[in-house]
C-alpha cells in the first residue's frame, strides 16, 4: 500500500508527521453549490423563519474550518489565519454557491478546512430552507485552488494561477 501518506512503513494508520516541513503561506481555496428548488427565493430575499441565512451560514462554515481536526480523522489541527466565505445566488439555476477561503501560514495545507468550511455553510443552509422543502441537493463541493507547500500554486478551474 505504499503511497498512502497516512499508513507507516509497518501499513499502520498514523497522523503524518509534519515536524521536518518548513512553514510557508497556505491558501485552498474550495466550492458547493446546493439546488434550492422552490425554497429559492425565500433564500434569496432572506425570508426565513429561523433568521438571516448567510449570516449564519458564514459563522457555521468558520466555526466548521476551525473544528476541522476534530472532525477528520488524521487531520493536523491548524492556527488559521483567516477563513472568509462567499455566497452566489443564481436566478436562472435557482442555486446557491459558497465559495470558501482559508489562509494559514504552517507545515501543512488548509484544504480540508476550506472544503469542511463550504459543507458546513451548504448543511446550514439546508437546515435553514427545510422548512420550505427538502428537495434540495447539495454537489459539486471541490477544492479550486492551493497555494504553498512543496507542490505549490495548484489550480483546479481550467485557469492559470
Amino acid at each position: 500500500m505504499a503511497g498512502f501518506s497516512h499508513l507507516n512503513e509497518q501499513n499502520r494508520l498514523h497522523m503524518v508527521d509534519v515536524s521536518g516541513k518548513p512553514d510557508t503561506h497556505r491558501l485552498a481555496r474550495a466550492t458547493g453549490t446546493i439546488d434550492l428548488e422552490e425554497a429559492y427565493t425565500a433564500a434569496r430575499d432572506q425570508h426565513l423563519a429561523k433568521g438571516d441565512l448567510l449570516t449564519t451560514a458564514t459563522i457555521a462554515g468558520i466555526q466548521g474550518a476551525k473544528s476541522t481536526s476534530g472532525l477528520i480523522p488524521l487531520c493536523h489541527p491548524l492556527p488559521l489565519s483567516s477563513v472568509s466565505l462567499d455566497f452566489r445566488f443564481s436566478d436562472e439555476t435557482r442555486q446557491l454557491t459558497v465559495t470558501a477561503t482559508a489562509i494559514t501560514t504552517g507545515k501543512t495545507g488548509v484544504e480540508m478546512e476550506a472544503l469542511t468550511a463550504v459543507s458546513v455553510a451548504l448543511l446550514t443552509v439546508f437546515d435553514m430552507c427545510k422548512a420550505i422543502t427538502h428537495r434540495m441537493t447539495i454537489h459539486s463541493i471541490r477544492i479550486l485552488r492551493k497555494e504553498g507547500g512543496r507542490s505549490g500554486t495548484m489550480d483546479f478551474t481550467g485557469e492559470q494561477p
